[in-house]
């Protein structure tokens, strides 16, 4: 698979069915449970402040602080956002949402998730 992610346009087929996930370690802002990250990086920026991938999150409740704009595609699983407002925004499969800079609220993992995400 990383002989795809080094082309010139990096692509990631079938990206609801990777199994060949990295370990990215537990979310560190807990508020209930442990969720468990895992994914695939498929683009990081020359500058590393821009990045894109696959992300897979286990349920779980955490404190949210988004610290750059974000896109997310949202493929599998179920999970809430609740901004600091009170909207809540539900997120099922086949949802698009993006998260701007600053953004804060808390996240509840229902079903384990899996997105699509590109941070600038």
């Amino acid at each position: 698979m990383s002989e795809i992610l080094t082309q010139s346009a990096p692509a990631l087929p079938q990206a609801s069915q990777q199994s060949e996930l990295v370990d990215w370690g537990e979310i560190p802002d807990m508020v209930e449970g442990t969720s468990h990250t895992s994914g695939i990086l498929i683009h990081k920026g020359p500058d590393g402040r821009s990045e894109c991938g696959l992300w897979v999150c286990t349920p779980g409740t955490w404190n949210c602080h988004v610290t750059r704009d974000e896109f997310c595609h949202f493929i599998a699983g179920r999970c809430t956002y609740q901004h600091e407002s009170g909207e809540v925004i539900e997120i099922t499969p086949d949802t698009a949402a993006f998260f701007p800079e600053g953004w804060k609220g808390v996240c509840t993992v229902h079903e384990t998730v899996r997105k699509l995400y590109m941070i600038r």
